[in-house]
């Protein structure tokens, strides 16, 4: 019976054709190994195998262990190819057997030169059926795997030039190549060219998704029970049927009225169940001692990736769910919230209304919290952090709240008109009124001034440090919250830090950037052929425009990295850029500035109405309009890509977070559009 030699790499003399016979012979030279079918020895003929077993002996011995096969011959090895084309063989009568063999004995036993000729010979003798099966065969054999054959930390570096979706197709391919494609560190990698950034190269952001982790640093149980006159306003609630009448100001007569119970109600694609009323008290805030103490959790990088892939693709194709909040008795006309205090461990959310309260609510269930009462007309702006919740009001008054305890500390008189706007930072806080003038408190002394120059109501104000390495870091807990009652503290030293700046928006369709050192209008900004009534500062970490490159961190080791450590974007220094300022008008349109030239960089198109409210972070841009739409931008395409219809009036306030937005709107309903479920 003939027999098929498996081949050594070509890299080295040729193979002799072996028969046992051959193996039998002690003067056999073995210099030239032959290997068989499989790396197995030849089957033996039945004469001599029962020789064998008669005589009790054991088989000869099979000489030297065969040379090292080349990666082709042992790939063959291991699909068993010379096995298959072995049985072929066999099923052929003897003197074709041997024909063939010859055949391949005399190739085997040829030099590389010898073996040339002889394909070449072959394939002029083919007809076109054979030259078929020859290249059906040839692009099955000449395929290799590369990661068989190199080193994991090679193949590593090779895979570390895919992105996303295609480290993900490979992951398909073979256990070995998933393996490799799963490894953390190229996960890593993608996480630190993603998240909390758009990626210079694939134009794709992922959110970092704060609130996850501060979740995964610190694993708490969920908190399920908690110890009349005439005013002349900028805008009251819409009439629902009419979209065609434009915005204006007119005459609203505000009335006491007493606050019903506040269900929460569900509305969207996907409704969502809420749950009942639960009783609060002053004790709800209060930092809870028997909560546990912080866990590690680690998590592998891609599971983080695919976590915020998921909400950006959502946020991408417009897919959210929309809760709606009930309780304010009249339009929605100011809100902000946080998803990063320390306490309590819930987001909340403070909004303000014509109906003249403040509310507090935990963002996570929908409950209302506090109902803070003390202002006699609308509340029209607000701002809050750890300490302190500030709101103004078309009672020309501007009040400082414990919005833990719903008490008022202190509140601040000084313009003659209603307060519309106000923002502060650690040291300062501006706001901006009907009666057309800008007051600025300093909140280490509670003194105050004024800027003068826009001829109508100012509707935004928004603070700049121009020049933060400059300022002074001081405390705010002075002598303007210390004292009760109202004063308007002008006596007190109005210092303010060199380099802060302060912009103001204005019904005369400018805006205005003023030198606070000087107390000066220092640039106007002219473009807007209507009302201003919203601004957004892009800071110098927050801005994508200019092309500077970011720091990438490098200060991960772990195989599997904690979710603590996605401090990818905030752990990281990046290089400071310039600042954008955004502006929305009731010309239906919305603007980027260029602060140093004043010039209008882009301009948004797509509301039917005009924009009463704007939003922007790193990814993307939101504005609430008058024609009851939100819209999603892409702020460097400048195109609307998703349209979020479901208020019933005018969205008049709104704010943006990483996976949610929350719009206040006329209709007196607060929605929160969830891009996360």
């Amino acid at each position: 019976m003939s027999l098929i030699p498996t081949y050594v790499c070509d890299t080295i003399p040729p193979a002799r054709l072996a028969t046992f016979a051959l193996l039998s012979d002690p003067s056999m030279d073995f210099d030239q190994p032959a290997i068989f079918s499989d790396n197995e020895p030849p089957s033996t003929s039945p004469k001599h195998h029962n020789d064998h077993q008669e005589n009790g002996s054991p088989p000869p011995s099979q000489g030297p262990p065969p040379r090292k096969l080349c990666v082709r011959h042992q790939r063959m090895a291991d699909e068993g190819t010379n096995l298959k084309l072995q049985q072929s063989l066999d099923a052929l009568p003897v003197e074709e057997r041997e024909a063939v063999n010859a055949v391949w004995s005399n190739f085997s036993s040829s030099s590389h030169a010898r073996r040339a000729l002889i394909l070449q010979g072959l394939l002029t003798m083919c007809c076109f059926s054979q030259l078929s099966l020859l290249t059906d065969q040839l692009a099955h054999l000449i395929r290799i795997d590369p990661f068989a054959i190199l080193p994991r930390e090679v193949g590593i570096k090779i895979l570390g030039y895919l992105d996303a979706t295609s480290l993900c197709r490979a992951a398909q391919v073979a256990r070995r190549w998933k393996c490799l494609a799963d490894d953390d560190i190229l996960w890593k990698g993608i996480c630190e060219q993603h998240i909390g950034q758009k990626c210079h190269k694939c134009g794709w952001g992922l959110p970092i998704l704060e609130k996850k982790r501060k979740t995964y640093r610190s694993l708490c149980p969920p908190l399920s029970s908690f110890p009349s006159s005439t005013s002349t306003l900028k805008r009251g609630p819409q009439d629902s049927s009419d979209l065609a009448s434009p915005p204006m100001k007119r005459q609203r007569s505000e009335i006491d009225l007493s606050p019903p119970g506040r269900p929460v109600a569900s509305s969207s694609n996907r409704s969502l169940t809420q749950p009942t009323e639960l009783d609060v008290s002053s004790t709800l805030l209060a930092p809870n001692p028997a909560a546990p103490q912080s866990l590690s959790v680690t998590r592998p990088w891609k599971d983080v990736y695919s976590e915020r892939m998921t909400i950006e693709r959502n946020w991408r194709r417009g897919r959210c769910t929309v809760r709606t909040l009930k309780g304010h008795t009249d339009g929605v006309m100011c809100l902000q919230f946080s998803e990063t205090l320390s306490r309590p461990a819930f987001p909340v959310l403070i909004t303000g209304s014509y109906d003249r309260t403040v509310r507090v609510w935990n963002l996570e269930t929908g409950v209302e919290l506090h109902c803070l009462k003390g202002h006699t007309r609308a509340v029209r702006a607000l701002q809050f952090d750890e300490v302190k919740l500030i709101t103004g009001s078309m009672d020309n008054t501007i009040k400082v709240w414990d919005w833990r305890s719903g008490k008022c500390i202190r509140t601040l008189t000084g313009h003659t008109q209603g307060v519309v706007c106000l923002n502060f930072d650690s040291n300062v806080l501006a706001s901006g009124s009907a009666d057309s003038t800008v007051r600025v408190w300093n909140l280490r002394t509670g003194g105050a001034f004024t800027l003068r120059g826009h001829t109508e109501w100012v509707n935004a104000v928004q603070l700049w440090d121009s020049n933060p390495s400059s300022l002074q870091t001081s405390s705010t807990d002075t002598s303007l919250f210390d004292v009760q009652g109202s004063s308007s503290l002008l006596g007190a030293s109005l210092q303010i830090d060199p380099g802060k700046m302060l912009f103001s928006a204005s019904d005369d369709g400018t805006i205005r950037l003023w030198d606070l050192t000087l107390r000066s209008c220092v640039k106007v900004f002219t473009g807007h052929v209507g009302q201003v009534q919203s601004m957004k500062l892009l800071l110098a970490d927050e801005c994508e425009d200019d092309p500077v490159e970011y720091a990438m961190p490098g200060n991960v080791t772990s195989r599997f990295a904690s979710e603590q450590t996605v401090d990818i974007a905030l752990s990281s220094q990046p290089m400071r850029k310039k600042p954008i300022l955004i502006s929305g008008s009731l010309d239906n349109t919305i603007r980027l500035w260029d602060i140093e030239t004043g010039q209008v960089i882009r301009t948004f198109f797509g509301h039917i109405e005009g924009v009463w409210a704007v939003a922007s972070d790193e990814l993307r841009l939101v504005s609430g309009s008058h024609d009851r739409t939100i819209k999603v931008w892409s702020r460097e395409e400048g195109r609307c890509m998703t349209t979020l219809v479901g208020h019933q009036a005018a969205v008049s306030c709104l704010a943006l977070g990483e996976d949610k937005i929350v719009s206040g709107s006329d209709d007196c309903d607060i929605k929160v559009w969830s891009f996360s479920e």
